[in-house]
């Protein structure tokens, strides 16, 4: 295969989970298996044989010590698609937590779908959105619960 269509083919099944998330995210089959685990390790066997592979060949000064050797790094188009694929799997992990963890709070599903978009394009600041909304939520839930 080529890089082409391993970013390809992966980004697909990503978004598989993502879609199943956002528009059946209390089908446990989506919830419970293909976003948290499914996708996940197919993308990871993936991540698995380009780090095989490639690891060996990095360029000098190319590591995790320091930002320039990070950018080393990515300056294989095998390392740069890894990278990708971390970015993936993990945050589909993460936005599969939030759909749990939403769930289990009481959170409705509509306040959590801005969450999983941004998770998805912008990783961490989805996940800081959710808490927001979480913490909103709950302290929403506690003053209702006072008045009454």
């Amino acid at each position: 295969m080529s890089l082409e269509q391993i970013f390809s083919l992966c980004s697909n099944i990503a978004m598989v989970g993502w879609l199943g998330l956002a528009l059946a995210p209390r089908w446990y089959v989506t919830r419970d298996w293909v976003a948290p685990v499914v996708a996940p390790l197919l993308i990871g066997i993936f991540y698995i044989w380009l780090m095989m592979n490639n690891f060996g060949s990095v360029p000098d000064g190319a590591g995790f010590n320091s930002l320039a050797a990070v950018s080393a790094l990515f300056s294989m188009p095998e390392l740069i698609l890894a990278g990708w694929i971390h970015y993936l799997a993990f945050d589909l992990c993460v936005g599969a937590w939030e759909v749990n963890d939403a769930q289990q709070e009481g959170i409705h599903h509509l306040l959590v779908i801005p969450c999983l978009f941004a998770t998805l394009m912008f990783g961490p600041g989805g996940l800081v959105l959710y808490w927001m909304i979480k913490l909103i939520c709950r302290a929403t839930k506690k003053t209702l619960v006072k008045e009454a």
